[in-house]
């Protein structure tokens, strides 16, 4: 019984990356309203080595359609405009020579659709990873009849592993409603 739970804790642990992985890249997703972190992937040249950009600056939301971002060093302010334009944020910065200012435009009803296609895409990604440890779950069950596991036995197994996935799938629509929800909202 012990192989058993095994398989459901290696299948768990493959559905619970699947969905954090959604979740950060869902994060990433510009849903027309201010959010720190479509900045995560911007890096900036700092006394020789390349660093997140919350290693040199704060990073708030004053409002729900402004980033303002906060350099420590005021000599900095120039690389992190750059690095911002730069990446693939697809937002001019502003500076008035202290804090630097991304204003979040509205998105067209065209780009809400991209927007909201593009996470069905990373949904559809996180639940084939999701039935992939399914998969690999139950054939492993299967080859551990081989090994003297009873077939009853295994039966129930894989019906647990399929409740397992059932529950990881429904977190993941559970996430792309919302997501689909604040892009939709104007």
């Amino acid at each position: 019984m012990a192989e058993v739970n095994e398989y459901y804790k290696v299948a768990e642990e493959k559905m619970e990356q699947a969905v954090l992985h959604l979740d950060d890249a869902l994060a990433h997703i510009r849903a027309g309203k201010a959010n720190v972190r479509i900045l995560d992937a911007v890096r900036v040249e700092y006394y020789g080595s390349v660093v997140p950009l919350s290693n040199v600056s704060t990073i708030t939301t004053p409002d729900a359609r402004t980033i303002s971002i906060q350099p420590w060093e005021k000599k900095m302010i120039a690389d992190i405009e750059r690095a911002i334009l730069n990446s693939e944020v697809g937002i001019t910065p502003e500076n008035n020579g202290e804090i630097i200012r991304l204003t979040i435009p509205s998105l067209t009803e065209e780009r809400r659709k991209a927007l909201v296609k593009q996470t069905k895409g990373e949904g559809e990604d996180a639940k084939i990873s999701i039935r992939n440890a399914r998969r690999d779950a139950i054939d492993g069950l299967k080859k551990e009849i081989k090994n003297g596991l009873a077939e009853d036995v295994e039966k129930d197994a894989e019906n647990e592993v399929q409740k397992i996935h059932d529950r990881y799938i429904k977190k993941v629509e559970e996430l792309l409603s919302a997501k689909e929800r604040e892009i939709m909202t104007v």
